[in-house]
């Protein structure tokens, strides 16, 4: 495996309209996604954007709060009602070609590869195989950034 762009950091929270609040009036962020409900994955999301270096686009913060008591996030915000890093995201060139990559390496793999929020191709790696990081690979989106 060859280390990709991080695309973004994951941070699950109790009420995503405050968090949003939080990144503009404390933060200063200036480019926020509206929020959209991801039901295949039980979860609202939106994106952060932070700036880069001479004006390119940085790492996106990926805010994320559970739809019901069934989502993944739910538990994680169980343990930690507060919110926090709930994960990191690395792209890939290609996801089928990642998944294999990290299966022969012995690397558990949550679920199948499904669609993410970013409309790509999506898997998680479990944090206890990844130095504690719950970790999200995803297929680099065919725009450019």
């Amino acid at each position: 495996m060859k280390l990709g762009r991080m695309n973004h950091v994951g941070v699950a929270v109790p009420d995503i309209d405050a968090a949003i609040a939080h990144y503009r009036d404390t933060m200063g962020a200036r480019q926020v996604t509206e929020p959209f409900d991801l039901p295949e994955q039980g979860v609202r999301v939106c994106f952060v954007h932070t700036p880069g270096h001479d004006e390119t686009e940085g790492t996106q913060v990926e805010l994320l709060s559970p739809l019901d008591d069934t989502s993944p996030v739910a538990g994680f915000m169980a343990k930690n009602p507060a919110g926090g890093q709930h994960h990191i995201c690395y792209e890939v060139p290609d996801i089928a070609e990642a998944r294999a990559e990290f299966e022969a390496m012995g690397k558990r793999i949550l679920g199948p590869t499904r669609t993410g929020a970013h409309g790509t191709p999506i898997f998680f790696l479990h944090p206890k195989d990844m130095l504690g990081q719950l970790t999200e690979i995803m297929e680099t989106p065919k725009q450019a950034h």
